[in-house]
């Protein structure tokens, strides 16, 4: 599916055959591909098909990249069609195993919310956010969701806000307030005779859908490629014809940065960063029909790549790890003003 493919005209059933046999030809993104076939499946309203594919990836001999992540959407998948006991005990097991992925506990405790659950819901946000956030000055963006979860459910149930509540707003970015959000009451607005008391209330579930939608789109990213320093080697001692576009490593580095920086200042959204491998790119190569020191063939591997899941949202919140592989946090080494 091509990224700006509206949804209405998505065949669901043929993108997660399409993407299963991408799976075959590409074992080392198995996982990301067959969770996005399982995606399809679900919105084509086969979820017993989807079920097979989590059952297939959790089986699989490979060590997965996220298995709390599948186990995750397995859940949820089964109780939608009635396995309610299968999947509450799936819930259990990952609560259990704590998982410091905030996925995970975002699909499981907005399962729970779903089903009515709420109590449960705002002890699985609560847990997430304590093991996830205790001490964490900078909350990371993949956390918002269990903030603002929590709020949710929490207003739901009426409780006073609490420090995590204040936390939410504070990163909150919508010109709508969350407690006007989350105010359950909100819905018998909807009813009213009242021409501005409508548009107000319509203003605010435009709003809270822009908020969804951005959080659940999974937008084709802008990716640039990086070589960590051992595969740039490799790759220059085989194809030296490639030595022009990387004179160092170093200056290698620096041009992502600022090709990166570049493009935020020109207003591109959703950059990413992905990393590639000698024998990832021969093998792209060799389905291209290219020899691997023809430079054209940099940028296609580099958006093949992200379309099969394998970039990284730049830029990293400061206090994450440095995209490069140096082991500082972002702001301690690409993310300085400097760089």
């Amino acid at each position: 599916m091509r990224p700006d493919t509206p949804a209405e005209n998505v065949d669901h059933t043929a993108e997660a055959a399409r993407l299963e046999r991408t799976a075959g030809l590409y074992p080392q993104d198995v996982e990301a591909l067959l969770l996005r076939a399982a995606a399809h499946l679900e919105l084509s309203g086969d979820r017993p098909a989807a079920a097979t594919l989590y059952d297939r990836l959790l089986a699989t001999d490979a060590e997965l990249e996220n298995p709390y992540l599948v186990r995750a959407l397995k859940a949820s998948n089964l109780w939608e069609y009635g396995h309610e006991a299968e999947a509450r005990a799936v819930i259990d097991g990952i609560r259990t195993a704590a998982p410091r992925d905030p996925a995970p506990w975002v699909i499981v405790a907005e399962s729970l919310e779903a089903h009515d659950e709420l109590e449960q819901a705002h002890e699985t946000f609560t847990e997430a956010v304590r093991l996830l956030l205790t001490d964490v000055a900078e909350p990371p963006a993949a956390t918002h969701p269990l903030l603002f979860g929590r709020h949710r459910v929490r207003r739901m149930l009426g409780a006073a806000h609490d420090e995590w509540d204040a936390l939410a707003d504070s990163v909150h970015t919508l010109p709508i307030t969350l407690d006007e959000l989350h105010d359950p009451k909100r819905v018998w607005s909807l009813g009213s005779e009242n021409p501005a008391e409508l548009e107000a209330e319509i203003s605010r579930l435009r709003a809270e859908l822009g908020a969804y939608r951005t959080a659940l789109s999974r937008p084709f990213p802008v990716a640039v490629l990086h070589w960590p320093t051992d595969e740039l080697a490799e790759l220059l001692g085989a194809y030296p014809a490639l030595a022009g576009e990387y004179p160092s490593h170093e200056e290698h580095l620096a041009t992502i940065e600022t090709a990166l920086r570049e493009l935020a200042a020109s207003g591109t959204p959703n950059l990413g960063i992905v990393t590639g491998t000698v024998p990832s790119y021969e093998a792209f190569a060799a389905s291209e029909g290219t020899a691997p020191d023809d430079t054209d063939l940099l940028p296609q591997y580099a958006t093949t790549l992200a379309a099969r899941g394998r970039a990284l949202p730049w830029p990293p919140p400061r206090s994450a790890a440095c995209w490069c592989g140096s082991g500082r946090t972002y702001g301690e080494c690409h993310g300085t003003t400097e760089a």
